[in-house]
């Protein structure tokens, strides 16, 4: 490469680095479990070259929910496969309900950060007994021998009667009460919109175990982490209630309301039992209520969609509902086009009550709101969970940037291509809100578990925007093509997996054949700000500066005293390679000499740096000067 005016021999980075992973292959659908919605899950596959492993769980459960109290019994068969080299002695379940009640961590962590999410305030510590969510076990037993467990805030701890063996299958049966809290966050009953029922992480849940160990993470503010397996579950409720969720139904002719296929023969009983299926999620979302709705609209070669929305809504609020849906089929298939193809045969996009929050194959939202903050605001978003979330199911508390960035960059350029918005940028929004988080001096590194941040609104701009800045950046170090190349390949690598930070930088470098580690390290590790200057111009010789920590290729337009244009490319030495352009390649630029010289062809005029503003430069003040 390239120093200045002194000429190195370039590399294969190739021969000289280690690859550090292996990743082995899900089964994705077979042609028939394409055509048949209740077939088997694809299920991991172990080859003798692969150092990948996850977890499995099959989830049989059963519900008995009275509407009047709230309160619901459970039974849950659970069977669980170790896949991990580890023997397990213990497991955890999640028992997220349990948050809802006075002096849990999420009350108290709301009652005393500096900034709490105006949903939550203080109003868990004003629960009344009958207004609180609780999950108790009642017994548990694992292959039919009982075990001791204690329930710790929002965790149940398990110790098992026999070790878990690697490979080894065993079956958990278990019988539960819960009661369905007044909604304050997500999930909960008769919230502001009137939604009887939001019924989002309702069960006990079992954590996730990985190559990093156990994530028994209790419920304090922060998104979810779940087990990839298949779903089998009835819910038995009062007959006038309507559901939609996570699975595809496999009574529809007992059940009607918009899922019959042929006449309906609908048992003559105070309660109907809805009989649900999900192959290979992460979890299982349900929604309730007698007055709901329910519309579909199919995809053209991809899944039905179905839609939920309140019969009390106003005719401009319903008319909103109508005409977000042709809407939410083209975000279907400019997702689908952009990441990968959806693969289940089905979605619902369903009013629950409490802005917007992702599940497995639905998602629950406001339905009260405006148009363009109903279908821009909400769906468009959420839908892209769908991608960054779901079927790449990155640990949301720990990497929420991963999944809330990642569907916010999508999401940006979803609606600026579909509603024809005319940006150049369509991540600009988050490019300026990560500035000014930046430069606030509330910033703290994407590294922070999403419950450890100081302030929520500096969670929520980490997140949301430099999460998104993270890929659109990634587009201006690597090229355009090769992002759009990367999102696809990851997508391939780690559908129905749990990828984490590295998977993505290492798929960018796969398709790039960059090193770019570094990235990684600097943007996503640290708080390090870019920032680099045009420090002086002498007739045809250029002096740029770095002034931030944070390495950056550069790019550079000069006009001439002519008036015509010159665009170079400064690469930066530790990526080991350059990104495709049509500029002027000069020398590289290693990180630690704070200044770097170039001399252009004639007398300069004026020289920018980044004229198109995708790096995240926090100070676009001297990114520009006259020559003469």
């Amino acid at each position: 490469m390239i120093i200045g005016k002194l000429h190195l021999p370039k590399t294969n980075k190739h021969m000289k680095r280690f690859t550090i992973s292996i990743l082995c292959i899900l089964a994705m659908w077979s042609c028939n479990s394409a055509q048949n919605p209740t077939a088997t899950s694809p299920t991991l596959q172990n080859t003798a070259t692969s150092t990948y492993w996850q977890q499995h769980v099959d989830y049989k459960m059963e519900i008995d929910m009275d509407v009047n109290t709230y309160q619901y019994k459970g039974k849950q068969t659970l069977v669980y496969t170790n896949n991990s080299p580890d023997v397990l002695n213990r497991v955890y379940y999640h028992l997220f309900f349990n948050a809802f009640q006075p002096g849990s961590e999420m009350d108290v962590r709301s009652r005393t950060i500096f900034d709490p999410d105006g949903r939550v305030k203080d109003r868990i510590s004003k629960l009344e007994p009958n207004e609180i969510g609780y999950i108790k076990v009642n017994t548990l037993t694992q292959n039919g021998v009982a075990l001791k467990h204690e329930t710790v805030g929002t965790v149940l701890e398990v110790k098992l009667a026999k070790p878990i063996q690697p490979g080894e299958s065993v079956t958990f049966e278990m019988n539960f009460d819960g009661q369905v809290p007044v909604q304050i966050r997500r999930a909960g009953r008769n919230n502001k919109e009137g939604v009887a029922l939001s019924m989002a992480q309702w069960y006990p849940k079992l954590a996730e175990y990985d190559f990093e160990g156990w994530h028994a993470d209790p419920y304090i503010g922060r998104e979810f982490f779940g087990v990839w397996g298949d779903f089998d579950v009835k819910i038995t409720i009062d007959k006038n209630y309507v559901l939609g969720g996570t699975g595809y139904l496999q009574n529809p002719n007992e059940i009607g309301y918009g899922y019959e296929t042929g006449a309906v023969n609908r048992p003559n009983t105070d309660k109907l039992t809805w009989h649900f299926v999900a192959p290979m999620v992460h979890d299982f979302t349900w929604a309730a209520d007698p007055d709901y709705i329910h519309d579909t609209m199919q995809v053209p070669n991809g899944p039905m969609l179905h839609f939920f929305y309140k019969n009390t809504l106003n005719n401009t609020q319903k008319d909103n509902w109508k005409r977000m849906q042709p809407k939410a089929v083209e975000f279907m298939q400019y997702y689908s086009n952009l990441v990968g193809n959806y693969p289940y045969k089905q979605y619902s996009i369903i009013q629950g009550g409490d802005g917007g929050m992702e599940y497995g194959m639905c998602t629950l939202l406001l339905g009260e709101g405006t148009y363009e903050g109903l279908t821009k605001g909400v769906v468009a978003h959420e839908m892209a969970h769908t991608w960054f979330q779901f079927l790449l199911a990155n640990n949301e508390s720990k990497y929420p940037w991963m999944d809330e960035g990642f569907s916010t960059y999508i999401e940006d350029k979803a609606l600026n291509d579909i509603f024809k918005e005319g940006k150049a940028n369509p991540s600009e929004s988050a490019y300026n809100s990560y500035i000014y988080l930046a430069k606030s001096g509330k910033e703290q590194a994407l590294t922070t578990h999403g419950d450890r941040y100081i302030y929520n609104r500096a969670y929520s701009i980490a997140s949301y925007s430099k999460g998104a800045v993270f890929l659109a950046q990634l587009g201006y170090i690597m090229g355009e093509e090769n992002l759009a190349l990367t999102i696809k390949k990851y997508f391939k690598d780690f559908v129905f997996k749990h990828p984490n930070p590295l998977d993505i930088i290492r798929t960018a470098e796969k398709v790039s054949g960059l090193e770019l580690n570094w990235y990684l390290t600097d943007f996503a590790q640290t708080t390090n700000t870019i920032d680099y200057g045009v420090k002086n111009i002498e007739g045809n010789h250029i002096t740029l500066e770095r002034i931030g920590l944070m390495p950056m290729p550069i790019d550079v337009t000069v006009t001439y005293a002519d008036g015509k244009t010159e665009d170079f490319y400064i690469p930066l030495q530790m990526m080991r390679g350059e990104k495709p352009t049509t500029a002027t390649l000069i020398g590289d630029w290693a990180w630690a000499y704070p200044t770097y010289t170039f001399t252009a062809k004639k007398a300069v005029k004026r020289v920018e740096i980044d004229p198109k503003n995708l790096m995240a430069d926090i100070n676009t003040e001297n990114n520009k000067k006259q020559g003469f």
